[in-house]
């Protein structure tokens, strides 16, 4: 069993910046893979970034969104069993509560909720602009 707890969401304005991290409880951290979900209002849960577990043996170890690429960065710390978010150049359409997510898995999509097992209980951003 994995908890995952997020932290890091707040309010700003327009272009500004937040980060968010996720820490997780075990000690296999580094073998989940984990992304980064969010879901405003009324809409769907959806992909915002992956990064692969460790020993993948892919090139590509971090995904992205379109509507992120180049404004977020994700990364993780495996020492401190955290992944973070870096979010740049925020704008009001990323207002939504942002969920982190973690399997254990090696088979899977990196942006299909489904293909999750853990999640977090989510943090709220919001972008006024």
């Amino acid at each position: 069993q994995v908890q995952l707890v997020e932290s890091g969401g707040g309010l700003v304005q327009a272009g500004g910046s937040l980060r968010l991290s996720c820490t997780a409880s075990g000690r296999t951290f580094s073998s989940y893979r984990m992304g980064w979900f969010r879901q405003a209002p009324g809409k769907e849960r959806e992909f915002v970034t992956a990064i692969k577990r460790i020993y993948s043996w892919s090139a590509t170890n971090t995904y992205y969104a379109d509507s992120v690429k180049g404004r977020f960065t994700i990364s993780r710390d495996n020492f401190k069993n955290t992944m973070y978010l870096q979010m740049n150049g925020l704008k009001s359409e990323d207002t939504a509560v942002y969920y982190c997510a973690a399997d254990p898995r090696s088979s899977g999509t990196y942006y299909h909720p489904g293909d999750y097992e853990y999640w977090g209980q989510g943090t709220q951003v919001t972008v006024s602009s």
